[in-house]
Parts: C-alpha cells; structure tokens; sequence
C-alpha cells in the first residue's frame, strides 16, 4: 500500500471517528428545534384576527336606535312607527336617518380636528406633579405647561393615569392603541419589523370615512399602516443613540402644518425620551433636556391652537391629545408589566367651553394640590378605551374587535356642551342639562356594548377555541339585562315619564359592567392554547433527554468511562451533588419569585458547589487556594447582581447626581477597564509563547491583541473630558467598532479555513485543542467585550479566573484510574454543571435579564447609525449571549484538565471522548432546565404573569437553547 492510499485510509478514519461523536449533537438540536417550534405554536398562538370590519350602514342593525324595535303602546293605541323613530331621535346621536348616515355615523361628531401628539415611554411621573409622589425626583415637574393648563379654572383640560396591557413594547401598544384590542405576546418578535395591521382599526376607520390623516415621526406607523395616510413624514426609529433625528422632524413638519388645512387627524410621534431612557436612563440630563424641549414644543402647539380657536377659526374645534404608548422603568426599559413600564399619562385638551360636570359617580379622578397650591383633580384612563373614545368623538364606526369602553371623562371634555344651540347660562349646573348629558353618554354605550356583544359572538363562531359556552351565556345575559333595562327607559321618555337620576345610573352601571365583563375574560383567556400542540412538543422535547442520556451510557459503556469517587466508597459524590444542583435551580423555574431572583439562585447554587469543594480540599489537604479564590469570585458576582444593571450609556453621558465629578471613582472607572483590558492582551501574548501554538492559530491570538488596543483607542476618544475635536469623536465611534467587527470576522473565517485544510503536525492533541480554545476565544472577545462596554474587561478576567478554578478543581475529588490494560476515562459531571452555572450568573452580572427591557438595544448601534434589521439583531445577539453562552461553550474544551496519555492515537480517542461528554453533559443541563421552563409556563399559562414574567422567561430560554446546540454543533466540528 502507497503512502498516499495509508494517508488517505487514516484520513477517512479520522473522518468516520469524528462524525461518529458529532452526530448525536445534530440530532439532539433537530429534536429541540422541533420540540420548540410544536409547543409554541400551542402556547404563543396570536388571538384570532377576524376578517370584518364596521361600516356606518350597520348601526341599522343596532337596536339602540332601530325603528324595528318593539313599539311601545300608548292606553290601547300602539304608537306609530314614524313617531317613535322621532321620538328616540336626539341631537347628539341621529342614526336611524338615512339621510344623516354620511355625517353622522354611527355618533354625531363632537370634534373636528384632531390632534394626537405621542411621547414614546412617558412615564407617568413625567406628566404629574411631584405633589402626587412620596418623593420628588429630578425628572418631575419638567412638563409645567401641562399641569397647568390643567390646574386652571374654567378650562377644558385634564390630565390622566393611562394604564397600558402589556407587553409594552412600541409595537403591541400602536396595535392595542388602534385596535382596541389587547396585545398578543407573539408580536414582541415583530418589534424590529412590524408587520401591517390587517384587521379592523383606528385609522382605517379614518381613512374610509373620509378623515385626513396626517402622519410624522416614529416610522412603525408607517409600517403598521402603509396605505392610511393622506401625508406622512417617517424617520427611522431603531437607532437608540439618535436622540434627535425623529423629533426634530416632527418640529419640523408639526408648526407648519397646523396652520393648515389639509388635514383632520394629525399625528406627531416623539421618540427621544424613550431613547435617551434606553441609552442613559431616567435620571440623567439628556432624559431632562429631552423633557424641556417637550415643554416648550407642547407650549408652542398650545399657543398656536388657542390663537386660531375663535368663531370661525382653523382651531374653533380641535381637540388636543398628548399621551404615552407605555412607561419605562428607571432603567429606561419596558416591555414588561411593572407599574412602571404600564403607567402612562394622556393629557387631553379641547378649545370649546368647559363641559358640564360628570356625575361623581363616573369620576374616576384623585385630587391633590399642585406646586402653586391649586386643586388638581387626575383622572384614570385604560388605554384599551382609546380607539373606541376616539371613534366615538371623530362620529366614524368603532373597529370591529374592540373591547373597549367610551370613556366618560374623555367623552365629556371633547364634547364639550351637549346642547349647544341653547344659550342659557351656567346650563352646566342644572339638573335637566345633567339628566340630557347622562341619556345621551347612555346612548353611546348602548351602541358600544352592541359592538363588542356582536364581536364576541363573532369571534366565538369564528374562532377554533373562542369563548366557552358558560361565559357567552353571562356576557348573553348581562347584555339582555342592560338592553332591557334601556327600553324601559325609552318607553318611558315616550310617555313623557322623565327619568330619575338613579335610573340612568343603573343602566350606565350595567353596560359598564358588560364592557368590564368583556375586558376581563379576554384579558383571562385570550391566547388560544392548543394543549394538544404543547403535549407533543413537550413529548419530543422528552424524548430528546431520552437521547441525551443514551448518547452518554453509549460512550460510557463503549469507552469504560466512569465518575470519579471520593475515597473507597464507590459513590461519586460529584454526580450526586449535580444532579442534586440541576433538580434544584429546574424546580425553581415554577414559581414567579424564583424567577424574578434566578441570577441569585444561580449564584446560591454555585456557592453551594463551591462548599463542596472546600470539603474535598481539607480532606485531601490541597487546592485550598483555588477553593477561597472561587468562593471570593462568587462574592464578587453576587454583589454585582444586587448592584442592578447599571446603564451603559454609548458616549456617557452624565447622571444628574454629579456632585462626585472628579471624585477619584470616577477615574478609576476609566481606568480599571484599561488595565483590565491590557491584562487580557498580555495573557493572550504569553499564549503565543506556547510550543503548539502556531500558524493561523497564532495570528488570529495577534489579531485580537490589535483589538484590544483599538477598544482601548475607542474608549479614549468616547471619553468626553478630554474634548477632542467632534470630527475625530464621529469617525472614530463608527470606523473603529467596523474595523474590530472586521477583524473578528476574519479571524473566525481564517480559523474554520484552518479546521478545514490543515494537517496538525504535532502529538499533543490536548495542547493543540488548548491553543484552538484560546484562538476561538480570542476571536470572538474582542466584539463581545466592545458592545457590552466597559464592564467588558473586567467581566472577560472573571470568567478566565472562574474557568481555571473549576478546572483546577474538578481533580479534587478521586483519581484518574486505569486497569492496565484499556484506559478507563475519568469524568467528573460537577465541572459540567459548575460551569454551566458560571455563564448563568455572567449573564445576569452583564445587566441581562429574561425580558424584553433587559435587551440593551443601544449596544445594536455601537459603530453604525442606520438601522439593518439582520446586522443588528447579529449584534444584540452577541451582547446578550456572548458572556453566558457563546464563549462558555466554546471554552469547554479547558476542562479537559490535565489527564496523562502515553500514545498518540489513544490520546487522540481520549480526547474526543473526553470533549463529547464535556458537550453532551452541559447539552443535557441546559435542556433539562428548559423542560422545566416549558412544565413552568404550561401549568401556569392562566397566571396573571404570564405574559410579564413567564412567557418572556420561556422565549429566552429556548432562544438560548437553540444558540446552545447550535454552537456546541460548531464548536465539536471546530474541536473534534
């Protein structure tokens, strides 16, 4: 046989070995991607989006004011059809005549213009006085305009709580906002490219009932609605850096465009609060100068109305609305279901006379004294109500599948006078005008509890689940009650019987009960959960542990592999105490306040472990240094996570608690990370200096030196006390995070090129792997470290000193055996899992979290200023997962320890053996984890948390599984 035909038969063997322990990765992730994809179908399925929509001709069927309803009887003499149609006529609401069907609809219109002014993630504190609050903040009080234009007497003006459904992400609440509807979680994944709404809202109402809508600002209105708008000025809206952009279009397009004609609905979305949260938080001086400038923008608008508002003029009936779509907690974040990321404000405004005061019994409002001592008086308002109030003020129909209610507080300041052709003074505070004002605001509900009665009906018909028959029947039965109860009232107005003030409030009660009803059963069970869907993708999920477990008694049994055991005893004490560490922190998953503190209970967990080893240290009298140095490690990361995640502001910008500027902490904080980072570049160059460190290997470690000191050129000219020049700032902040990205990509690229074609030519395969480790590491660190800021050094030397601890330590427990004659592999299953739980707690001390406001968006940006959804949804995806899943996967290889060989090919066969189980082993933890997560959202998908806590929690989870067996695919192709 030839050289070439030996090379060739060895080259094949090695390929059929290696495959041989690959393949059961490939499987295991096909089965996960399954599994997953299975169980969310049943669990995250969108509510049923119904293919209707309202139209001014169906308020004939609506028997609020249909002249088929049964006519009421006068003595012996049935009132004729004609007259009782007159008769249920009223100025407000004339929708029984045809002829009035183009100009009033389904309501008679009490406002003309409309404009909607929407400030992204306007807390509520924002807009309230600080005399409303325990405590005063440095963010309170910047909006004055607003509290008091509302604090003024005789004005018509006032400010609410707005309480938003989460998820409060921008996408859920525009949908929630026009719809109607609640959101539905599933979206969350759409906030980077929103599909268009294709079901019955808001603004198609608009545009199909002869409403111009102008449109500027945040650009998702856009995409939501791209048909809808007469006139649109969009500018993008995913560039957290950019503080400016979209709001000075909006200025821009906002002044001119009130002095002009050509539009009836006007829409301004702001966005540089909920960046400049997003970036630098609440309390800090850009969200203040933010802020400010919404002062006077608000001020001008207000100014501009109020000049145009007299008998004839542009403004005589327009009506001003100034909201938030969500909050935002301190952190500048949301999506979740916090007080803070849900509580809202809307101030509203309308130039016609002060409305008549509401019954005391539909005022909703909390007064308090404002700064200047006068009475405050703050409404409450759902953000579910907002599109049907709106219709209802604009006289168009109410979209199909809203469940909201005409507000009344809302309703009342808009419409202002009910009977404005009377002129009789103070009629606000007469009893006849109060009574009109109660019959007519009965009317509109009449007309929105038939609206959302004939929804639900139609979603339950429609629908493959929709409503169970016990709740249809009592919504059915509330609604023939408050539908009763009106007729008697009409029957009565039809006698001349006036109706009493308790009447009207009993039957404005029992629609606002039915709405009330309505709301909360779909807040309760509106996700469709197709239970069938969920058991077989929890079954195939099983079957994969099944898989997992076989893939390691195989190669147990194959390669006589066992665990190492303390002493004579025969138990390992290591495995017992894993499984022990995994059940727990599984088990956890089913209770929200484990969740909520998971970062914690890792670290419990890893202290733990770390006990443990101070057991076998003193037992065996040795390592005793590489236990303390753990133990303190874990401290530190335990202090980290209770510190929170602090901001980390691209250009830091500073906080409004300044008072230590120049403080010897703040230049250590520029300072530690510098050392930190030249400390990286230094252990990487004494890494170059190994024997079996050579080639590509080599260049890739020397390449991520270089990047290093570009990182550390990138933090000088970001740092603004040395007032650089502006041009050198610009380039630098994009050119040098490009070239780092750059780099990066070449090394992995010249690293698979290495895998690929080269021939090793050394026979120490545990050295060459050692190198391939550092080389893989160090290619990816560079852009890991760079977008999660300057905690990033500091970070990467934690995992470095938390990597070799474990590794050092898992010999403390038994010893390598061999029987004489075939090796026996000793493996210790308590590394695995310690190390597993290492990442965990990186990815929490990182300031992640399992929700969509622990995403740190601004590190998407960091070297770009255009939004690319792919590019930058690949670099968000490095910032959460780079320290807790992509470089602890592929640094497991270091586990390996420091195991004697004596021959090349049983080194090489020990090796891959070795790193099989390492995978198989933290494959298997991780999956074990996220079956629990999946047992944890099926038994509590009725929670109130669901969508808050839970589900955010099982979409990161399996998102990080799939990242899992994807890299750990790639790392035994790179390694084996």
């Amino acid at each position: 046989m030839s050289k070439c035909e030996e090379k060739e038969n060895k080259m094949g063997t090695l390929r059929n070995d290696k495959w041989r322990h690959v393949w059961p990765f490939f499987t295991i992730m096909l089965l996960h991607c399954v599994a997953i994809l299975l169980f969310t179908r049943g669990f995250l399925l969108t509510r049923t989006e119904l293919p209707h929509f309202s139209h001014c001709s169906d308020i004939s069927k609506c028997p609020c004011f249909s002249s088929s309803s049964p006519s009421p009887l006068v003595g012996d003499t049935e009132v004729e059809e004609e007259d009782l149609t007159a008769a249920t006529r009223r100025p407000d609401l004339n929708v029984a005549n045809q002829s009035h069907q183009q100009t009033r609809c389904w309501t008679r219109p009490a406002v003309d213009r409309l404009i909607i002014i929407v400030l992204d993630a306007l807390r509520f504190d924002f807009v309230a006085p600080s005399t409303f609050f325990e405590e005063k903040r440095p963010w309170m009080d910047k909006l004055p305009v607003l509290q008091e234009l509302a604090s003024r007497q005789g004005s018509s003006t006032k400010i609410f709580k707005a309480i938003a459904d989460p998820p409060t992400t921008s996408l859920q609440r525009l949908k929630g906002l026009t719809t109607g509807g609640l959101p539905t979680f599933i979206d969350v994944g759409n906030s980077f490219g929103a599909p268009a709404i294709l079901e019955d809202n808001l603004i198609y109402q608009l545009a199909q009932n002869g409403k111009r809508v102008l449109m500027m600002g945040d650009d998702t209105w856009l995409q939501l609605f791209p048909h809808h708008f007469e006139k649109s000025y969009p500018f993008p809206s995913f560039n957290v850096k950019d503080l400016h952009t979209v709001d000075n279009g909006c200025i821009d397009h906002l002044f001119p465009s009130l002095y002009q004609e050509d539009w009836d609905v006007l829409i301004a979305h702001f966005l540089g609060v909920d960046h400049a949260g997003h970036i630098y938080g609440v309390d800090s001086s850009p969200m203040i100068e933010k802020l400010e400038q919404y002062n006077g923008i608000i001020d001008k608008v207000v100014e501009v109305l109020k000049s145009h508002s007299g008998p004839g003029g542009l403004h005589e009936n327009t009506f001003l609305v100034v909201m938030g779509d969500h909050g935002q907690t301190l952190n500048g974040d949301h999506g979740g279901g916090t007080a803070e990321e849900v509580e809202t404000s809307i101030f509203a405004m309308s130039l016609k006379d002060p409305p008549c005061s509401i019954p005391a019994e539909l005022d909703t409002s909390f007064c308090k004294l404002d700064l200047d001592g006068n009475e405050l008086c703050i409404g409450t308002f759902q953000q579910l109500d907002f599109a049907v109030t709106i219709s209802a003020l604009l006289g168009i129909p109410f979209p199909f599948a809203s469940i909201g209610h005409v507000n009344p507080q809302l309703y009342a300041l808009a419409a202002g006078t009910w009977n404005p052709e009377s002129s009789e003074e103070n009629k606000c505070h007469h009893k006849s005008n109060l009574r009109g004002w109660m019959q007519s605001y009965l009317d509109v509900l009449c007309i929105n509890a038939w609206q959302v009665k004939r929804f639900i009906d139609v979603y339950s018909a429609s629908s493959v689940i929709g409503f169970s028959s016990e709740d249809i029947s009592r919504i059915g039965h509330m609604y023939t009650l408050a539908a009763d109860s009106r007729s008697l009232n009409i029957k009565d107005s039809l006698y001349g019987n006036e109706t009493q003030f308790p009447v009207l409030k009993r039957q404005i009660d029992a629609y606002f009960a039915l709405l009330q009803s309505v709301a909360d059963l779909a807040r309760s069970k509106w996700t469709e959960f197709d239970l069938r869907m969920m058991a077989v993708g929890f079954g195939v999920m099983l079957t994969s542990l099944v898989i997992h477990y076989v893939a390691i008694k195989r190669a147990y049994d194959i390669y006589r592999a066992s665990f190492p055991t303390l002493g004579n005893s025969g138990i390992s004490s290591g495995l017992v105490l894993a499984i022990f560490v995994v059940a727990v922190r599984a088990c956890s998953f089913l209770s929200n306040s484990y969740i909520l503190e998971e970062g914690k209970v890792a670290i419990f967990l890893l202290a733990t472990t770390g006990i443990a080893n101070i057991r076998h240290s003193i037992m065996k009298m040795k390592m005793a240094f590489e236990v303390v140095l753990l133990l303190k490690l874990i401290s530190v990361l335990r202090f980290s996570i209770d510190l929170g995640p602090a901001k980390q502001g691209i250009g830091s910008a500073g906080t409004l608690n300044s008072d230590y500027e120049g403080h010897l902490s703040v230049y250590m904080a520029e300072i530690v990370p510098m050392l930190a980072l030249f400390l990286l570049a230094y252990l990487l160059y004494k890494t170059t200096q190994n024997s079996s460190c050579w080639g590509i290997s080599k260049c890739v470690i020397l390449g991520s030196i270089l990047s290093y000191v570009l990182i550390a050129i990138y933090w000088v000219i970001e740092c603004k006390k040395l007032n650089l020049p502006p041009e050198l700032q610009s380039v630098g902040k994009s050119r040098i995070p490009q070239t780092i990205y750059g780099i990066g990509l070449g090394q992995l690229v010249l690293l698979t090129l290495d895998q690929l074609f080269s021939v090793e030519k050394t026979t120490d395969s545990k050295g060459r792997v050692f190198v391939k480790t550092v080389a893989m590491l160090s290619a990816w660190s560079s852009t890991v470290i760079i977008l999660l800021g300057k905690q990033g050094p500091t970070i990467a030397l934690a995992s470095i000193i938390g990597g070799w601890c474990i590794m050092t330590l898992q010999s403390l427990e038994g010893n390598e055996a061999k029987d004489g004659t075939s090796p026996v592999l000793t493996f210790n299953p308590l590394s695995v899992t310690q190390w597993s739980l290492f990442a965990v707690c990186l990815f929490f001390c990182t300031g992640h979290w399992c929700a969509f406001d622990g995403l740190r968006y601004g590190a998407a940006f960091i070297g770009f200023d255009e939004f690319i959804l792919i590019r930058q949804a690949i670099l968000l995806t490095i910032d959460t997962f780079g320290f807790s899943h992509i470089l602890p996967i592929f640094g497991l290889p270091v586990l390996l320890g420091n195991n004697p060989f004596s021959q090349y090919n049983l080194e090489k066969q020990s090796v891959f053996l070795k790193l099989s189980f390492v995978y198989l082993m933290y494959g298997l933890i991780m999956a074990t984890s996220v079956t629990f997560t999946i047992i944890c959202v099926t038994i509590h998908r009725r929670h109130l948390m669901v969508w808050g806590l839970f589900a955010p929690k099982f979409v990161f989870d399996v998102v990080g599984l799939v990242l899992t067996d994807a890299l750990i695919c790639m790392a035994s192709l790179y390694y084996f």
